[in-house]
């Protein structure tokens, strides 16, 4: 049939180019990754409700939200928390391809927002610093979503206030040696997935940022991967129909 005819010349160059591609990959996978991270804040987004949005610290690592001075209380003698914070410190790192590690530290303390003056998420936008082989430096762009529970409880759990990192911006790809790889924020727990934190009222939590550098596959890899399925599919099909007229 001219059909299988068809697929057999696919096929015998997607094994080309498949052997090739998988040299480029054994390649990849052997390489150790290793550098130093920093990063800043950018302008944030508030909420439909925020119409008087308070914060400082964009440029810098250091973010804050919320009015400074502001009591979360009324009672006599209520002390000022000051403001909500995030504080991001980098670290260097030394990583395999698809092994997670540890690109940062953040700091976030639980202060005081007043109603209004509240924010929806801020940037955070991570550079890396590769040392050699790689040798380049990056700018990975990532999120922050900024959840504030109204303090109305006596329960340390119900005024407890959130961060969660945005999952539809959590990877970032680059280029090295003409293979492409994407750099991915996993969570804040190296173990289980874990893409939020809490802190209570008052209170500083401290954690730590994982990642992972993944190896992305040639777009032509992945297409002669689907040519060899459907193939499969075709020789099974006819097979089974040789069968059939046997009968």
């Amino acid at each position: 049939m001219k059909l299988n005819f068809v697929f057999a010349t696919a096929i015998s160059s997607f094994f080309v180019s498949t052997a090739t591609g998988l040299g480029f990959s054994g390649q990849a996978d052997a390489l150790t990754f290793s550098g130093i991270s920093s990063a800043t804040w950018g302008v944030p987004t508030p909420g439909t409700v925020d119409t008087n949005p308070i914060y400082t610290g964009v440029g810098s690592n250091l973010f804050s939200w919320g009015d400074p001075n502001v009591c979360p209380y009324t009672p006599i003698g209520c002390t000022i928390t000051g403001s909500n914070k995030l504080t991001f410190n980098g670290n260097s790192f030394s990583t395999d391809i698809n092994s997670v590690f540890k690109i940062a530290e953040l700091t976030y303390f639980n202060g005081t927002v007043l109603e209004g003056t509240s924010l929806k998420s801020v940037p955070l936008n991570i550079n890396v610093s590769f040392s050699p082989p790689v040798g380049t430096s990056q700018v990975f762009d990532f999120n922050l979503l900024l959840v504030n529970t109204p303090n109305d409880s006596k329960d340390p759990e119900t005024n407890a206030d959130f961060v969660f990192l945005d999952t539809n911006l959590s990877n970032q790809s680059f280029t090295f040696q003409g293979n492409k790889y994407s750099l991915e924020l996993t969570g804040f727990n190296p173990n289980v997935p874990q893409t939020n934190i809490k802190a209570f009222e008052g209170a500083t939590t401290t954690t730590a940022i994982y990642a992972k550098i993944k190896n992305i596959p040639e777009p032509s890899l992945v297409a002669g991967l689907s040519l060899l399925g459907i193939y499969l599919i075709s020789r099974k099909k006819n097979s089974c129909r040789r069968n059939t007229k046997s009968l």
